[in-house]
């Protein structure tokens, strides 16, 4: 928001130059980004008007202008501006004036003699046109100083303002805050009702609902819309970054920049009535102003002509019904749109309006009356002209006032740390403009409409803090004691799973939690994806169902750039629909879950001399997996996968406890074709929250009698797992198990074809005797009629 400091002025008096200003600005939360100091050199420039102009003897692009700058003689000035004619009203810098680093003197230009220079608004720092001399209006009277014609000098304030803040982004919002930061009031508005000498009225229908629940129009007739639009408010408008256009269109961006409210002028004469406010149809379209097609549907808003579209609700007018310089008679439109009916709507359009960005935020409901009464003064003072009555539609239950927030001075004590005096909160709350009854307690303070930021207690403490000041408020360190709360046992910390990770060699990463849903639906992962209300962008539209697409999207990126060996993981969240009636929370309601994921390409170690380089495959990542199960000494347990992202026979659902608690492989050919990778990628992603339970450790008595081993080779079919074979051989060994280890596999000469073989190793132990041969027997002719009878084991001969 940039505003002219002159203009602030007006509105609210207050005793501090401009550096204090800009300085207690930033202090209340509203953030100077920038100032501009300009027309402080314009001593000697004038306002000057030309009387002849013919063309210079000896150059044809330079014309011999004589100028009227109030004295007895015109002074002869040579000029090559493209728009100097007779009859221009503009400065002229005479001799002995400096423009930038120049001195202007009398000299002669192709043998022509000029007293002076004619400048354009960039010559003199008050603007960037220097497509030619500054026109100034025709009633301009010559010989007056510049700086004292255009209320120079003047300060340029650009604020950062944040999106809670919509109220500020006007002079008289920004005037409430100046005021109480200063301790002063700000000047009534002088925006009496403009009576009704005509009676030409239009209309007004609402069919729109709460979100446009009042719309004002008035129709002024006979008005001259080609005079130029004065000096002050052209100059105010530049210096507020808006290009000045014409005069009904300066009207409306005056006002709007002064109260905040928008505003749109009709050509009364290309309506035909009645004026209303409808959601759009699916497949409307519209011309706006700026010359693009839009292409609606039912979430826009859109301004109606007898039901044709002429208009896009709180974001721009149609090209169909504007104003120009034939136009005799106006329509002014002041409306209110609620902020929800107007969030996101511009930018799926590609727009970004001045209005649109004040309705997101939320404009003030009661400010189209004021609104198109100071239009109208403006229009009949300025343009001429006859005007008919205000026309008034409304919704009175979607205009309800706010309700009262109360402010206790005990939370206001403990908030801040420490104690205002109640004289001083009230001064502030009403200094804002906000409504304050004092209670037993506190306050009950009624929030303006204007001010849609305030909503809770803490929003109170909040602006009772700003204005007070932040820097009056002592840095204390806090007292009392803290409790320290010892990490649970049973739970492996995330610190630890990332520590884990770092060390098995894996960079941490933080992914977006939005992405693109086409991304989602190539990997087959967008059931029960959340849309965002108010994306970003479109590639940025819902909210991510899976770690692995953003994290194998970061992995390609880093492989395209020539690194070899690339290994990523991230902890985060992901999101998905619940399923209706699930839980106790509402149908449909988004459930977070938490997940640790990992992908990784290139090498399976780094580059070195003492290993033979080989591609990272399945099994190394799977030791990653079993590695951070290891912290909760937990066995996990893999399963064939057919998940579409993974490559058939290389991938796996990974177990705990006969619970699936994720994924593990390498992804699938045609998953990464379409995402473009040159390099086989394995990856996993599980739910982070099974595989931190960890059981309590259990202190037990270490056997004094020896351990037995028995060595055992079995031939089994290819498909059958290893996983598979461990469980049957567990479950059949009894309690004189200790441990069961896999040595060995073989496939090749000496077995079968379609066979394989695991040689494992069965620990033997018990606590109260040694085992004897016969005990040693019995469990591996147990084990191996198990096998026998689940898998087609055989004793490999």
């Amino acid at each position: 928001m940039k505003f002219s400091e002159n203009w602030l002025r007006q509105h609210v008096t207050i005793d501090a130059d401009s550096a204090a200003l800009e300085h207690r600005l930033t202090m209340i939360g509203l953030e100077v980004e920038g100032t501009e100091r300009i027309g402080e050199q314009l001593d000697g420039v004038v306002v000057a008007r030309i009387v002849e102009c013919s063309r210079h003897p000896d150059a044809e692009r330079l014309q011999v202008c004589r100028v009227d700058v109030g004295g007895a003689e015109p002074l002869q000035i040579v000029c090559g501006a493209p728009n100097a004619r007779a009859g221009l009203v503009a400065p002229l810098a005479t001799v002995g004036a400096r423009v930038g680093e120049i001195t202007i003197k009398a000299a002669k230009l192709r043998g022509v003699e000029s007293n002076g220079m004619l400048c354009s608004a960039r010559e003199l720092g008050l603007d960037a046109d220097a497509s030619g001399l500054l026109e100034l209006p025709a009633d301009a009277p010559a010989g007056t100083p510049l700086a004292q014609y255009l209320g120079l000098p003047d300060t340029v304030f650009e604020l950062g303002l944040t999106p809670n803040r919509g109220d500020c982004f006007s002079i008289r919002g920004i005037a409430y805050d100046v005021a109480a930061a200063f301790a002063t009031q700000v000047k009534p508005l002088d925006a009496a009702p403009v009576a009704a000498t005509g009676e030409a009225r239009m209309e007004v229908r609402l069919e729109a609902g709460a979100s446009a629940p009042r719309y004002l129009g008035r129709v002024i007739e006979g008005i001259d819309a080609t005079r130029p639009s004065p000096a002050w408010m052209v100059e105010r408008l530049r210096r507020s970054g808006i290009r000045p256009l014409s005069l009904l269109v300066d009207i409306t961006q005056y006002v709007m920049l002064e109260l905040g409210q928008p505003m749109h002028a009709y050509d009364r004469d290309l309506l035909r009535g009645p004026i209303g406010v409808r959601a759009a149809r699916a497949g409307e379209t519209l011309r706006l102003l700026n010359g693009d097609e839009a292409e609606l549907d039912a979430q826009f808003l859109v301004i109606t002509d007898a039901d044709r579209a002429v208009g896009l609700g709180g974001i721009m007018g149609g090209d169909d019904t504007k104003v120009g310089d034939g136009t005799r008679n106006v329509f002014l439109e002041a409306a209110h749109f609620a902020p929800e009916a107007i969030i996101g709507r511009s930018r799926r359009l590609g727009l970004h309006t001045d209005a649109a960005h004040r309705f997101e935020r939320g404009v003030d409901p009661e400010l189209p009356r004021t609104a198109i009464e100071l239009a109208t003064r403006l229009v009949v003072d300025l343009a001429g002209g006859v005007p008919g009555p205000v026309t008034e539609a409304s919704i009175a239950g979607a205009l309800a006032g706010r309700p009262p927030v109360a402010l206790r001075r005990a939370r206001l004590a403990r908030v801040l740390g420490i104690a205002i005096a109640d004289a001083d909160v009230e001064r502030i709350l009403a200094s804002l403009g906000l409504e304050a009854t004092a209670t037993a307690d506190g306050w009950q303070v009624v929030p303006p409409p204007r001010r849609f930021d305030i909503a809770i207690e803490e929003d109170l403490i909040e602006e009772v803090a700003r204005i007070h000041g932040y820097d009056a408020i002592p840095a204390t360190l806090p007292g009392g004691s803290t409790r320290l709360a010892a990490p649970s046992e049973t739970r492996v910390g995330e610190d630890l799973v990332r520590a884990q990770l770092a060390a098995r060699d894996y960079l941490d990463t933080i992914n977006f939690a939005f992405v693109d849903a086409t991304l989602l639906a190539d990997w087959s992962l967008d059931a029960g994806s959340v849309a965002l209300a108010n994306p970003l962008s479109a590639e940025l539209g819902v909210m991510r169902t899976s770690l692995l697409p953003g994290l194998v999207q970061s992995l390609a990126r880093n492989a395209a750039r020539q690194q070899p060996r690339v290994r990523l993981s991230e902890i985060g969240k992901v999101f998905g629909s619940r399923e209706p009636g699930a839980g106790s929370r509402e149908a449909g309601a988004p459930v977070e879950t938490l997940r640790v994921a990992g992908a990784v390409c290139g090498t399976a170690a780094a580059e070195q001399w003492g290993i033979a380089e080989r591609d990272v495959d399945f099994h190394d990542v799977k030791g990653d997996l079993d590695s951070l199960a290891a912290l909760a000494r937990a066995e996990l347990e893999y399963r064939p996968s057919s998940a579409p992202w993974g490559h058939p026979g290389r991938s796996a659902d990974v177990f705990r406890d006969g619970a699936r608690i994720g994924w593990i492989g390498q992804l699938h050919p045609r998953l990464q074709k379409a995402l473009d990778l040159d390099v086989d990628v394995v990856a996993f992603e599980l739910d982070l929250e099974p595989l931190l339970a960890r059981p309590l450790p259990r202190a037990v008595a270490l056997s004094r009698f020896p351990s037995v081993r028995r060595d055992l080779a079995f031939v089994v079919p290819e498909a059958v797992s290893w996983a598979a074979v461990s469980a049957s051989a567990r479950g059949a060994a009894g309690p004189f198990l200790r441990d069961l280890r896999l040595f060995d596999r073989y496939a090749g000469k000496g077995v079968e074809s379609g066979f394989k073989s695991f040689a494992m190793g069965l620990i033997l132990q018990d606590e109260s005797r040694t085992l004897t041969d016969r005990d040693v027997d019995t469990v591996v002719a147990s084990v191996t009629a198990a096998l026998e009878r689940d898998h087609g084991a055989a004793i490999r001969a």
